[in-house]
């Protein structure tokens, strides 16, 4: 069954300018990020001829197979490594995204700063907090979070650009979890601007195929999109 990629980018964006209307944010204000795994790169070209830019991929070596050719070609195109990050696929994690979303663990940034510094490159970073029971990564109190913050202002890690934050929700049918993991992390981030003014951390990136509008309520700037846009995964490849 073939998939129009165009129609449902389009689909999913009219979906993201009501939420941002009812919420009483301006138009633009919330980001789309297309999550391209196990989705070929013809696919990801589809939506790039659709007007769509920003992707996410969750496995660095298929990212790193598939994206540097299609960077090359487009070079507007942005790629964020989003899930979670191993300490040896940090390397070529680096050398092809434009920003780690999921920071969970102090040490991730050691290697982060390590390959950045090997190849002269900048990276935005965004810190997950565990806002949900059922998932498992993230940062899991607010301490863990600012000795990271404290290490980089003390300029321990001079390749990485703290740029926000990022939460998965549970996965439950019960909305008002749903937004209590969201208001966490909003308020979360809220507390962590105050206190580190010196760092432009105004991403929040949350909410996905299922939740995004209640995301954008509560303040997402960057939703997560896979397979209301791709179609379903084939997992065989």
């Amino acid at each position: 069954m073939s998939v129009n990629i165009a129609a449902n980018l389009k689909l999913i964006n009219d979906k993201i300018r009501d939420a941002e209307k009812r919420a009483g944010r301006p138009e633009g204000s919330v980001k789309l990020m297309a999550v391209s795994k196990f989705h070929p790169s013809e696919d990801v070209l589809s939506a790039i001829e659709a007007g769509q830019f920003l992707f996410g991929e969750n496995r660095v070596q298929e990212a790193f197979e598939k994206f540097p050719p299609i960077i090359e070609a487009h070079p507007d195109t942005e790629l964020h490594m989003i899930g979670v990050l191993q300490s040896n696929k940090v390397k070529n994690a680096v050398k092809v995204g434009s920003c780690i979303e999921s920071v969970d663990r102090l040490s991730l940034l050691d290697e982060i700063e390590k390959q950045c510094a090997k190849i002269d490159k900048k990276i935005k970073v965004l810190f997950e907090f565990h806002t949900g029971e059922e998932s498992k990564s993230g940062f899991e109190s607010q301490e863990e979070l600012e000795e990271a913050l404290t290490a980089i202002k003390d300029g321990k890690y001079p390749h990485v650009i703290p740029s926000g934050f990022m939460t998965m929700a549970p996965f439950t049918e019960d909305k008002n979890r749903v937004r209590k993991s969201f208001v966490m992390l909003r308020e979360l981030a809220q507390r962590m601007k105050e206190k580190y003014p010196d760092f432009e951390m105004n991403e929040l990136s949350m909410g996905m195929s299922g939740d995004f509008e209640i995301a954008i309520e509560e303040g997402s700037t960057l939703v997560r999109v896979g397979t209301a846009i791709f179609g379903e995964r084939d997992y065989s490849k």
